[in-house]
């Protein structure tokens, strides 16, 4: 499977880099949402995205909780200062998809703000598709043996714990409760112009395949080779690089 998933990410990331070139000659704007439970995949799917492209071409959102002003503002109005640009490639480690499940399976939100968040969704996203902005809507599913699974390896690695949140520990009690308000959500959120799709995650890996193969299907900008690029001729000797006495180097050590 290693060398597998090595080969077939490279290939995909070659159509992530042209999929970034088609979106700046053509001038369109890609926003991704990533949604799923915690330790589903998110962000190392992100991370698998953008590997290879120009940093200056996308940016992934990953919002903290809202700011004390932040929460007394229209919902969606931190989420609307991230929306990308003509040629921008955005990647919402979750969204404003928070309202749907986190929130009201946490408490962090009225049973009247929710309901009010289901109503308002639709109408939102037609704004954003009307203007020209395509929009999709991933949810990353794993079934709760994995995701204790993946929880536990957490704990163990320090390197990793910083990824387990209060709220993470509260959310595990959860499980079903949030299944349920994630059905409610793509039910009442499902549009032609906003679509929702479910990739499985049991197997990372897999999933991240998976879901990249089909992004691309959805977005087909990445036929156009990037233009090669010829280097002029060197004039002279390529030169030592000096530099000033006043500068403090690095120590050697590896």
């Amino acid at each position: 499977m290693g060398k597998h998933y090595r080969k077939a990410m490279k290939e995909l990331q070659l159509d992530l880099v042209r999929l970034q070139h088609g979106l700046r000659s053509s001038g369109k704007r890609l926003l991704v949402i990533f949604e799923g439970r915690d330790a589903a995949g998110k962000g190392g799917t992100i991370k698998a995205i953008t590997e290879s492209l120009d940093t200056r071409g996308y940016r992934i959102v990953a919002l903290p909780k809202p700011s004390e002003v932040e929460a007394t503002q229209w919902y969606f109005q931190r989420y609307v200062a991230h929306l990308p640009g003509a040629g921008e490639f955005v990647l919402f480690d979750r969204s404003w998809y928070n309202r749907a499940v986190v929130e009201p399976a946490m408490g962090f939100c009225s049973s009247d703000q929710y309901a009010a968040f289901l109503d308002a969704v639709p109408a939102f996203e037609k704004l954003l598709a009307d203007d020209g902005i395509i929009l999709i809507k991933y949810w990353l599913a794993v079934d709760q043996a994995e995701q204790e699974k993946r929880f536990a390896e957490r704990a163990d690695d320090p390197l990793k714990r910083w990824k387990l949140s209060p709220v993470d520990l509260v959310a595990r009690q959860k499980y079903a409760e949030m299944g349920r308000l994630r059905d409610v959500m793509i039910e009442r959120t499902q549009h032609d112009h906003a679509p929702w799709f479910v990739v499985d995650f049991n197997d990372q890996k897999r999933g991240r395949i998976n879901l990249i193969r089909h992004l691309l299907q959805q977005v087909p900008l990445h036929d156009e080779a990037v233009p090669a690029v010829k280097l002029p001729r060197l004039k002279g000797k390529p030169k030592t690089e000096h530099v000033t006495e006043q500068a403090s180097w690095v120590p050697d050590t590896f």
